[in-house]
């Protein structure tokens, strides 16, 4: 048993990290667990699996990130158990770990809704090794359908959602400029690319004039669009849809959602919607004193009482307030309710396109504007210097050139 921490924080994402960061800038000790010794930038996954960027641009080591800051001890360990009545974190030696205040910050894990097959033959795309699976099995799909010219090429993305649009459209990119290139036209016009959601449009959380665009943005780059109907089985080779369609593809991409993964369900907490913890406006949990419940762990409220999104900016303020309050229960201070900034929404639709609603007016940007402004907000987001080099020199080799940045390197499963 280890008590020389202050503070525990489960997880090092955008939540875990920046907590872990702005306490130990305050001096306090603190224990940073995570089964990665490293932090992902999710956005950008699925240019990960893509080959627009590589891993060395998304991911930072967390010792990296607190190297110059004395107070904060990163431990890489699977977090197994937590017992939230006493602060407690068990991982998978055996070895237990309290502190005053524990910070659960574990992430999600996809929520594939019990649909049939799923969970055997579907992509995530939620962590760096599940990015680098998916570009390898798109490469092995390719050359397979280099040597065998005969039927078609399809990839279905399931979810309409940024991270779906994004993957679609990424996809059809490729089709449209990488394959003719480094394949053959031939090949290129076999390949399509389908997106699937059970709702009527895509980007459901955004204005119906983003919508529109970005449907006819995705229909230019050739991507056949299924909405209105949902997925009701997963197969090998294709998805089957609630009206009886089926979908070939060999290569099924789940956008379809999140929920909390097993630690939280194990936590003694009182789960709400997506398995996920429904915390006070200070983000505390409130079953147990002592704990506070962040990121895609957390459903979460602004000062308003509006349910937020799962989304990084509110999953990195959040631990930039959670911190703030945990300060103030160390020093005797008061907790004050979580302040989120609302930046908006963005999501890029292919090449030089992207749609943006900023801030709480919703200020809408579409096209090339949205473009410049998606990049610049990504840019500053990543880690660490490196990582903001790698991917500027990156995206900037892709647009030039029409050719991928990154080589996928791996086997098949």
């Amino acid at each position: 048993m280890d008590d020389t921490y202050q503070v525990i924080v489960v997880g090092g994402g955008f939540a875990g990290m920046t907590a872990a960061k702005e306490l130990g800038l305050k001096g306090i000790r603190v224990l940073l667990i995570d089964a990665n010794n490293y932090h992902q930038f999710q956005p950008l996954l699925y240019q990960v699996a893509t080959a627009q960027i590589g891993v060395s641009a998304i991911a930072r080591p967390l010792r990296s990130v607190f190297r110059r800051i004395r107070g904060v001890r990163v431990l890489t360990a699977e977090v197994t158990a937590i017992d939230s009545a006493t602060r407690t974190v068990t991982t998978a030696d055996g070895s237990t770990y309290r502190a005053r205040i524990l910070v659960i910050a574990a992430g999600a894990v996809p929520n594939f809704f019990n649909t049939p097959g799923a969970d055997e033959y579907a992509y995530p795309l939620y962590s760096v090794t599940d990015a680098t699976r998916l570009g390898t099995g798109l490469t092995h799909l390719l050359d397979e359908a280099d040597r065998e010219p005969a039927g078609s090429v399809d990839v279905v993305v399931i979810g309409a959602g940024p991270t779906g649009v994004e993957t679609a459209g990424a996809l059809a990119e490729n089709v449209k400029y990488v394959v003719p290139k480094y394949f053959s036209p031939v090949l290129a016009a076999r390949c399509r690319v389908h997106l699937v959601d059970m709702v009527p449009n895509v980007l459901n959380a955004f204005s119906p004039k983003s919508q529109e665009y970005t449907r006819n943005r995705l229909g230019k780059l050739g991507v056949q669009l299924h909405l209105g109907v949902g997925v009701t089985g997963v197969r090998a080779d294709g998805v089957t849809l609630a009206d009886g369609t089926v979908i070939p593809g060999r290569i099924v991409v789940w956008a379809g959602g999140l929920k909390a993964g097993k630690v939280i369900a194990e936590s003694g907490l009182t789960q709400g919607r997506g398995g996920r913890i429904d915390v006070r406006p200070d983000l505390t949990a409130p079953d147990a004193e002592g704990v506070y419940v962040l990121g895609d762990a957390a459903n979460m409220t602004d000062s308003t009482g509006a349910k937020l999104p799962q989304l990084g900016s509110v999953a990195q303020q959040s631990g930039k307030w959670a911190a703030r309050n945990i300060y103030a229960d160390l020093t005797g201070g008061t907790r004050q309710p979580f302040g989120y900034w609302d930046k908006g929404y963005m999501a890029m639709v292919g090449r030089g396109a992207a749609v943006a609603e900023i801030g709480r007016r919703r200020v809408q940007l579409q096209g090339p504007l949205a473009f410049v402004s998606w990049l610049g907000v990504h840019l500053a987001l990543l880690p660490g210097f490196q990582q903001k080099v790698r991917a500027l020199f990156s995206w900037a080799i892709g647009y030039v050139t029409h050719s991928p940045a990154q080589v996928v390197v791996g086997r098949p499963e």
